[in-house]
């Protein structure tokens, strides 16, 4: 196997693995969203509610953009988006961004 495809699954193994993890975060822990330590404020959690219920699961498409991708993928969780599809979404948004940076790399040094 060439070590760009290796590099280009590690990567994106790793990066939807992350995704999960605040998918869980997101599913597990919204019930302490009352407390004080809670990491949202409660308008910034409707705000992202009402954003992702706009979109939908198809903004998991979105889920590699950085600064807006992780808090997408805690929403998803909040909102109990369902897993298989969520692991969809999310495996095509990140692999994609891969390639892509690859794709990229790989033209510009020839």
């Amino acid at each position: 196997m060439r070590p760009v495809a290796v590099l280009l699954m590690v990567a994106t193994f790793g990066n939807v693995l992350g995704a999960v993890v605040n998918w869980g975060l997101g599913r597990f822990l919204v019930r302490f969203k009352d407390r004080r330590w809670f990491p949202a404020s409660q308008d910034r959690l409707q705000q992202a509610e009402r954003w992702y219920r706009r979109y939908g699961l198809w903004s998991l498409l979105a889920s590699w953009v950085p600064i807006i991708g992780d808090p997408i993928t805690v929403i998803a969780g909040v909102l109990r988006a369902p897993f298989w599809p969520f692991l969809v979404l999310v495996t095509v948004a990140k692999a994609g961004r891969y390639l892509v940076l690859a794709a990229v790399t790989l033209a510009w040094v020839g």
